[in-house]
């Protein structure tokens, strides 16, 4: 029997600052290997290993995947999100620092709060919700800028701008959940459409642009790739689901805050990434923004 609680305990504040750390330092593990394996060649071979535990997890709990429920034509849209967003998540990569990535990509509630509203009327956005979605485009602004710019962290633009578009594709991903059916399937399927369709369809991408499939790998790109897919694409990402289905929804989503935090301060002490004051303000606004879209306000006045 599951039972829901108002607050978080111990042990879900443990998985949350767990989860939130090592995404923070995937990022930087991702770009630490791109040497050794192409970009979405590796996110094709992280999804693949996944959807195959996925797979036998829920065979093993008896959670259904292949049943009929209308919400084929969904699942696949939000797949093929999935699949565009990390496709342009590793590459962007190649362009920018792992801490300036995770800063854009984390610009997707924003996405989300814009589109939404057109699709759920009933989520239409608050005055101090616009305000933050101001805190983001400001964050934007000014990290690109320094993009574009020789000095602090170089010439990163490219990159930026494909960490940008993948924020979008996960807002995105996020409004094509909420706004169909699939808000009505258990969560492992929900996470099976999407790393099943990353499966099928980034070996193509891969293939189409070029990207060598190199299968001899040192001891660290074997480990990065475990890791990535064993903890980041299957056991965090069911942990997280846990914790949304027995803790208040706007407490648990109150930690991805720390996430950009973890990957400024991983890829500074890995990576030897530069941390400029446009990139921590930039952080710090993306943070406020987030807070103040994501807050659970007073029910509106009946008009």
């Amino acid at each position: 029997m599951n039972v829901r609680r108002e607050q978080l305990d111990g042990r879900a504040i443990g998985i949350l600052l767990a989860c939130c750390l090592f995404w923070g330092v995937q990022q930087v593990m991702v770009k630490a290997t791109l040497p050794e394996l192409a970009p979405v060649f590796q996110a094709a071979l992280r999804f693949a290993g996944a959807t195959a535990l996925l797979w036998l997890w829920c065979a093993w709990r008896g959670v259904p995947l292949f049943q009929r429920d209308g919400t084929l034509g969904a699942g696949l849209l939000a797949g093929v999100l999935f699949a565009a967003e990390f496709a342009a998540m590793y590459l962007g990569l190649q362009h920018t620092t792992a801490s300036r990535l995770t800063v854009f990509l984390y610009t997707s509630p924003f996405w989300v709060a814009l589109v939404l509203p057109w699709l759920v009327p009933a989520e239409r956005l608050r005055r101090v919700q616009w305000l933050g979605l101001a805190c983001a485009f400001a964050a934007v602004v000014f990290a690109l800028r320094e993009g574009f710019s020789h000095g602090g962290a170089g010439l990163t633009w490219r990159g930026d701008l494909l960490a940008l578009a993948a924020g979008a594709l996960w807002g995105l991903t996020t409004v094509s959940i909420r706004a169909t059916r699939l808000v009505q399937v258990s969560p492992e399927k929900m996470l099976f459409y999407q790393v099943a369709v990353s499966t099928a369809v980034l070996p193509l991408l891969s293939l189409a642009l070029g990207e060598p499939w190199n299968w001899h790998w040192s001891a660290f790109a074997a480990t990065s790739l475990a890791l990535q897919t064993v903890v980041g694409a299957f056991a965090s990402y069911l942990a997280w689901m846990w914790l949304l289905a027995h803790y208040p929804a706007t407490r648990v989503s109150a930690f991805s805050f720390l996430t950009p935090i973890f990957a400024l301060m991983a890829g500074a002490l890995w990576l030897h990434e530069p941390i400029t004051a446009t990139l921590v303000a930039a952080l710090a606004l993306v943070a406020l923004g987030m807070v103040l879209v994501n807050r659970r306000w007073p029910a509106r006045p009946r008009d």
